[in-house]
Parts: C-alpha cells; sequence; structure tokens
C-alpha cells in the first residue's frame, strides 16, 4: 500500500451510478491505489433518504450535502443530476480548490462556462467524461487525443432509449406507440420518457460535443431538438426500401458563414465559418458505420482533418458503465493530485457563431400521396425549381385512383427545403404529405 496521503473523496448522490462508484472502489481498492500513487477513500455519501441505502456504511451517509462540500476533501464526484442543487454545490467546490469529476450533461450544457471559470479560478480540475455516452471513452479524445487536429464533423446516436426503440420499429415493423410500450416494460425507458424520446437529452449531449470539437461555447438552448415520436412505421419501411435505416442523430458540424452575414472577430478578421449543431431523427444508408448500431447502444463518428474518420461505440448508458467512466475521471484527478499536476481546461478561443436551423444544409426524403394522372409529377418538379431545390431521386407508385411519389433531394438549406414542402402539400394534385425526413451520412 501507498505511504501517500489518501486523497478524499465526496460522493454527491448514490443512485444507480453512485452505487456501483462505492462498489468500484471498494472492490478495486488496491489496483486504484497502485494506479493512483495513493489510497482513494471515500469520506461522505450525501443523499436525501439515508434509510433507503442499506448496503452503504451508515457513517458515511449525510443529508448535508452543503457541509460535506465545504469538508476536508479533495475530490467532490456528483451523480445527483439535475441543475440545482448540483450547481451551487459544484461551483463551492471548484472555488475553494476542490476537483469535481461529474456525470450531470444538463448542467454542463447549461452552465459548463460558469463552472470552467470557477475552475480556472482556484485552478482546481473539472472532468465529465461520463456525461455523454457513459462508458465510451469519448470526451477526452475530443478534449485531449485530438487538440492538435481540427475537428470538422461530429455525428452520432448518443441516446439508447430512442435507439433502442428505432432499432425495435425497424426489426419488427411495429409502430412508434408499440415499441415505446415494449422499452418501458423492458426498462429501457423511464416512465416518463420525454428527456429522451423529445430529444433533449440528446440536445444536452450535442451542446457538449459541439463545445469541445469546436473550441466554442455551446449551450442546449443552441441546438435545434426533434424527437422521434413522429416517426411512423411508414417511415422506417420506406427507409428500409431505399436502403437507409432510421436513427436519433446528435449532428455537429462546421459550416460556411455567407458573406452577406458581415460578421468578424473580435480583431476585425472575417467569420467564414460557424458551427451547426442539432438533434433530429433521419434517414442514414445501411452502409454506414452508425446504421449497425443496434439497441440501447451509442456510437459517434467523429471526422477530422488529418485523423480521417473514427468511431466511438460501446454502451451509453446503465450504472456500471457511466461508473466505469466516472472512475476513470477521478483516477485521473486524483493523479493530478498526488503529483501536482493539473487538467486541461477550457478551450473556447475560436468562439465560432452559431448558425440557425434554417441557414444550415440539409436533405430531405419526402414521401407524398397524389393523383394518378399526367402532369403531376412535373407540378411537384416545378415547387423544387421554384426554391433552388435540386431533386436527387424520384420513385413514383401508381395505385386506382392515387399514386406515391417519393422525392429525395440534393443539400439546401433547411429553410429553403421546408418551404419547398409547405408549398407542395396545398398543390390541388397532392393529396397529402405522407412523411418528411432528412437525410444524412451521404455526401452532400
Amino acid at each position: 500500500m501507498s505511504s501517500q496521503k489518501p486523497i478524499k473523496v465526496a460522493l454527491l448522490g448514490c443512485g444507480t451510478v453512485g452505487t456501483e462508484v462505492v462498489r468500484l472502489l471498494t472492490d478495486q481498492a488496491a489496483d486504484l491505489t497502485a494506479r493512483v500513487g495513493a489510497p482513494v477513500e471515500i469520506t461522505g455519501i450525501a443523499v436525501r433518504r439515508p434509510h433507503k441505502h442499506p448496503d452503504v456504511p451508515a457513517e458515511l451517509l449525510t443529508t448535508d450535502a452543503e457541509a460535506l462540500v465545504a469538508s476536508d476533501v479533495d475530490v467532490v464526484v456528483e451523480v445527483i443530476g439535475g441543475i440545482e442543487p448540483a450547481r451551487t454545490l459544484l461551483l463551492a467546490a471548484l472555488r475553494s480548490g476542490k476537483a469535481v469529476v461529474t456525470a450531470n450533461k444538463a448542467l454542463l450544457a447549461e452552465h459548463s462556462g460558469e463552472l470552467f471559470a470557477a475552475s480556472d479560478s482556484s485552478g482546481a480540475d473539472l472532468y465529465f467524461e461520463a456525461a455523454v455516452a457513459g462508458a465510451i471513452p469519448l470526451l477526452r479524445p475530443l478534449r485531449e487525443s485530438l487538440a492538435g487536429d481540427r475537428i470538422t464533423r461530429v455525428m452520432g446516436i448518443v441516446n439508447g432509449t430512442t435507439n433502442f426503440i428505432l432499432s425495435g420499429m425497424d426489426s419488427t415493423g411495429a409502430s412508434y406507440a408499440e415499441t415505446l410500450e415494449e422499452a418501458t416494460r423492458l426498462g429501457y425507458a423511464e416512465a416518463d420518457p420525454t428527456a429522451d424520446v423529445d430529444g433533449f437529452d440528446a440536445a444536452s449531449k450535442a451542446a457538449i460535443l459541439a463545445s469541445l470539437a469546436f473550441h466554442s461555447r455551446v449551450t442546449a438552448a443552441d441546438v435545434h431538438r426533434e424527437g422521434i415520436a413522429s416517426v411512423s412505421a411508414a417511415d422506417i419501411a420506406a427507409a428500409k426500401a431505399l436502403g437507409r435505416t432510421v436513427k436519433l442523430l446528435a449532428i455537429c458540424e462546421r459550416v460556411p458563414v455567407g458573406g452577406a452575414d458581415n460578421q468578424t472577430t473580435e480583431n476585425g478578421a472575417a467569420i467564414t465559418e460557424g458551427i451547426s449543431v442539432r438533434v433530429h431523427p433521419a434517414m442514414i444508408p445501411k452502409a454506414h458505420p452508425l446504421a449497425s448500431v443496434s439497441g440501447a447502444f451509442n456510437a459517434v463518428f467523429v471526422e477530422a482533418d488529418a485523423a480521417g474518420e473514427m468511431m466511438f461505440y460501446g454502451q451509453g448508458a446503465g450504472g456500471a458503465p457511466t461508473a466505469s467512466a466516472v472512475l476513470g475521471d477521478l483516477v485521473a484527478v486524483a493523479r493530478n493530485r498526488v503529483h501536482d499536476g493539473r487538467g486541461p481546461r477550457e478551450s473556447a478561443y475560436a468562439a465560432l457563431p452559431i448558425r440557425p436551423m434554417g441557414q444550415t444544409p440539409t436533405r430531405y426524403h419526402i414521401s407524398l400521396d397524389v393523383a394518378d394522372r399526367a402532369g403531376v409529377l412535373s407540378q411537384v418538379a416545378a415547387v423544387f425549381a421554384e426554391h433552388d431545390v435540386s431533386i436527387a431521386a424520384v420513385r413514383q407508385e401508381g395505385r386506382v385512383d392515387d399514386a406515391s411519389l417519393v422525392i429525395v433531394t440534393h443539400a439546401a438549406t433547411d429553410a429553403a427545403l421546408r418551404s419547398t414542402v409547405d408549398k407542395i402539400g396545398g398543390l390541388p394534385v397532392v393529396r397529402e404529405v405522407v412523411s418528411v425526413m432528412r437525410v444524412e451520412g451521404e455526401e452532400l
């Protein structure tokens, strides 16, 4: 055993993830001591109801989180989630020079700038690998391994619940409602699945990914967000017919900034690019690496100038996987304490502007019910031409009284594509706009 002074840890929260953190720290105590160079000891655990934790030593439990943070500890590990009281507690820890490890994606997506400012002021470490994609080593590669490269795009599946639902719809042909019910029964979806199925969870993670990848502060409010509730069995079937599948994607990418915007940096230099950050369901080709990610797994596809294309894949949630990421961060900050080191600081120097969704180039898959008579396609195509949206592919199937018309576009601004769809819906020959879905993962 090391003769070094122990690294004292305060744990905030002891739910599914917190319980696993305690277990791993106990089971791997000797190995962690060897890796860190000093023992790592939990000196207190803040919970709301101590009687709900009979398996945790009673002397460690407290309901006074503020006092625990203010006590003589070296590291505060936060796994309670939400904005408050987590924000207040972590700011107090950082300002007093205590290192912080957090899995709190919502807090980071809203208040990372404030947390980093407190970290920089005191010199305390702030680590948060577990906030995105569970056990998958993703944030540290973006933050450190690729710090010398220029990342151009990050696109991924970062919510296991929605991926389980969409994968189930794809494999069984069932409806969204049926598959959501099954996901809830199996424990993949919460009783209130809103944060997952409406895209809030993925949007928080996208904000964190974009901030790291593009050295710019991005908050959840900057992220265009759409959920999966409107995805139908017909959408899934249409994707299959075109050799595609449907996924809820978090997409962060560099996009050009038009000269008409006249945006400049503080030094007066013209800003030539911005970033688009969005979460929405999209069709991707079956050949794309993300298409084969099924069930509750997560995967993130990263593109960089020098490194090229990379994909990070694994368990994106759950007690043990998330605790694994927390322990990785804890080892890192504990080593820094032992060796007087310092982890990476915030990198937000680029301050790239966020491009509105309407100005972001996208592609669409549009399915229409139309009258089965001559001239329909020419009328529809004229609307596309009017809005300067190029058609990439068309498929038409006739029936007795009407027909199905499927159009896939080339890239155009989202606003132009939306205006096109709105006008098409008003044509007398169009009976119904059956579905509209973006297409990703192909050349624009």
